[in-house]
């Protein structure tokens, strides 16, 4: 497929600074929603929210141009790692520093597996049926997370009402995505914070949607902010290590699918080097205190839609970033998003990511074609996932200390419940 730029082809400076700019975007929202919904569960003041959403796009900001230039070195664009705030969710138990130790180790961890080759040992776990079940546990066990943004209670808006705009409104998204094309379709969650939030506010003008921007300085610094120390609970590092693996093999699919989008050589090489790079921001990320970050499978599509596939497109993206990070009363208006909006966007994104494990789950010829017993070894451990993330707190409560983040997580639970049936109970 010809390109309008290739990989290593630099575009003009105006086409490098609207190419980024739609880079820039599609990474913002995906900051400012994951963001928002992480450093909901740390913090309740504004300013500390502002704050951590600071943090998060300077390193975002940080790892993409790290990536582009000495990581990968392809037009990937990075942001947060959905199946890090799963650990997170199941963690909220534990001091906010044993969670971003755990964060830290993590993204050691795999930095290591990836410059010493042991990764790709480790690759050999996590085969087609696996690795669906890891892409739709990733949506399954966020599903209570979803509900509480959808009906959102301290809204002042009635549940139903909540419920039936976000039904609306995903809806209208799936409807669009249906017949948009080009960098409509690519934008169209950029869009859809917009609008959906405009008109949430104009069919509920008495919803208590708190501005976060009001208190704020319009330029600010953050790295006064920084209080982390490490703490270590068994429970918790081993419950993040299963996400690691997990946002390992993300990364990799990732890395791989542009590779093969465009048809190049040295993979080994890349593949290297990128891991290790998002090992590198994670271990930055538990330092700052905030959510890892990794690399976004949707890249592609966004190439496809551009015509653009040369990686200095991204430069300017990175800068915009990481500029922003800088200007807190920026990212407040930005982040001036309701709960219910936040909650479509993931279950359009969320979505996207059902889709894509079972495409992974249906693809294959002879031994590996699906059959009851591949239906078994995914069907199992996403509803044992999805009933554990569902347990009230009451019941979790009654674990002991050590356990909860490892039982009470229902990602955990499902990802060990495949890997016994793939590599166990139905060994082929």
């Amino acid at each position: 497929m010809k390109y309008e730029y290739e990989l290593d082809q630099r575009p003009t400076l105006l086409k490098s600074f609207l190419f980024g700019m739609q880079w820039a975007a599609i990474a913002i929202s995906l900051i400012i929603i994951l963001g928002k919904v992480a450093g909901s569960m740390h913090f309740r003041e504004p300013e500390d929210l502002i704050v951590y959403l600071q943090k998060m796009f300077f390193l975002t900001g940080a790892t993409l141009f790290c990536q582009v230039l000495w990581g990968h070195r392809l037009p990937i664009i990075c942001g947060p790692a959905t199946v890090l705030l799963i650990g997170i969710i199941a963690s909220q138990s534990f001091e906010i520093n044993v969670i971003y130790s755990s964060i830290m180790v993590g993204g050691l961890i795999i930095a290591l597996f990836a410059v010493s080759g042991i990764f790709s040992y480790l690759q050999r776990l996590f085969t087609k049926r696996v690795v669906a079940t890891v892409l739709m546990l990733i949506a399954f066990t966020l599903a209570p997370t979803i509900l509480k943004l959808v009906t959102d209670l301290k809204s002042g808006v009635e549940p139903l009402s909540n419920l039936s705009f976000a039904i609306s409104l995903v809806f209208v998204m799936f409807l669009l995505n249906r017949f948009l094309a080009g960098v409509w379709k690519s934008t169209l969650i950029i869009w859809a914070m917009i609008l959906g939030s405009v008109t949430y506010l104009l069919l509920f003008p008495g919803a208590e949607t708190r501005s976060i921007f009001a208190q704020t300085d319009l330029f600010s610094g953050f790295f006064s902010r920084l209080t982390f120390r490490l703490s270590f609970e068994p429970g918790v590092l081993i419950s993040f290590i299963f996400c690691f693996l997990a946002l390992s093999i993300n990364d990799l699919g990732s890395i791989q699918s542009m590779i093969t989008l465009l048809d190049l050589k040295e993979t080994g090489k890349r593949i290297t080097r990128g891991i290790t790079v998002t090992g590198l921001a994670n271990i930055a990320a538990g330092f700052f205190g905030v959510l890892g970050t990794v690399n976004f499978s949707l890249s592609p599509g966004v190439i496809a839609s551009t015509g653009c596939a040369s990686r200095f497109a991204l430069i300017p993206a990175s800068a915009i970033i990481g500029l922003l990070a800088f200007f807190p009363a920026a990212i407040g208006i930005i982040a001036y998003v309701p709960s219910v909006v936040i909650g479509c966007v993931l279950i359009y994104i969320l979505s996207s990511q059902i889709a894509a494990g079972l495409v992974v789950a249906f693809q294959g010829e002879g031994k590996d074609r699906f059959d009851i017993n591949g239906g078994l070894a995914i069907g199992l451990p996403v509803l044992l996932g999805t009933v554990v993330a569902f347990l009230p707190g009451t019941v979790i409560d009654t674990f002991p200390l050590a356990l909860k983040p490892i039982l009470g997580n229902g990602f955990v639970v499902g990802v060990a419940a495949a890997l016994a049936l793939e590599h166990v109970i139905f060994k082929r």
